[in-house]
């Protein structure tokens, strides 16, 4: 894990977004280290898909600034945020069902056959599929065949497909969105093992999740949003799941625990 005095991979400064008259973050803030999984808390209405919105590149905010290795960095849209080297994966992981594992992993970046034939756009799936079968076994992935159709993965297998992807093509960041929702107890654990594997690849992760026990299994760090605000921060292995909690409902006052 990164020491605190180095500089933040990520930083969010005192951002506001509003919705109207509605107030989706009202000077919020949030680090990132390089090689750290930290991950963003809070009870429903704090901000957290506001702020994952506006790290992605989805959405604008109104106020404050994104700092990226401490050059001030404005978004535009999803793409830019690419280009940076930092991918995002939704709750709705955004993959093809009817391609396989491998050409999920190649989606929208697909790779074409050099020589003549490049000219008519071939794809080349047989380096696609080999290159597929490295990143996999690389990351831990376990499938039975990579040309299996997502569609007839379990709800593990898929999640570590749309996680692997985001680690073959960030540079820095991976942000991921409740990735363990929905899955059973065999399956969350291969996916916390996976996200471990991609942070001592040398690539952050931030990790939204109102699951705590794979909070605290998996984050080296912990910062806690409450009512558009950050009003804690927590160092893995001194906290409790109870102090979470307090510091998301406001039942108890922590000023940047660190």
């Amino acid at each position: 894990m990164s020491q605190s005095n180095e500089q933040p991979l990520l930083e969010a400064r005192h951002v506001v977004k509003r919705y109207g008259s509605v107030e989706a973050l009202g000077g919020a803030d949030f680090t990132v280290r390089h090689g750290e999984v930290v991950s963003l808390i809070g009870d429903n209405g704090a901000g957290k898909s506001t702020m994952v919105k506006i790290l992605s590149g989805a959405v604008q905010h109104d106020e404050g600034e994104l700092l990226l290795d401490g050059a001030p960095i404005m978004p535009k849209s999803p793409v830019d945020v690419q280009r940076l080297g930092i991918e995002t994966v939704y709750q709705d992981l955004a993959v093809a069902p009817e391609l396989s594992a491998a050409a999920n992993l190649f989606l929208g970046r697909e790779l074409l056959k050099t020589g003549p034939t490049r000219v008519f756009g071939a794809l080349d799936d047989k380096r696609m599929l080999r290159e597929a079968v490295e990143h996999f076994t690389r990351l831990g992935v376990r499938l039975r065949d990579p040309r299996t159709a997502v569609a007839n993965l379990s709800g593990g297998q898929r999640q570590s497909v749309a996680v692997a992807r985001a680690a073959v093509w960030a540079t820095k960041l991976i942000i991921l969105d409740e990735p363990t929702a929905a899955l059973g107890v065999e399956q969350t654990r291969r996916v916390l093992d996976l996200i471990r594997r991609v942070r001592d690849s040398g690539i952050s992760v931030v990790l939204i999740s109102h699951n705590m026990p794979d909070v605290l299994a998996v984050s080296d760090r912990i910062e806690v949003l409450r009512l558009g605000r950050r009003v804690a921060q927590f160092t893995s292995g001194n906290v409790r799941s109870d102090d979470l909690i307090a510091a998301m409902t406001g039942a108890q006052s922590f000023e940047d625990v660190r």
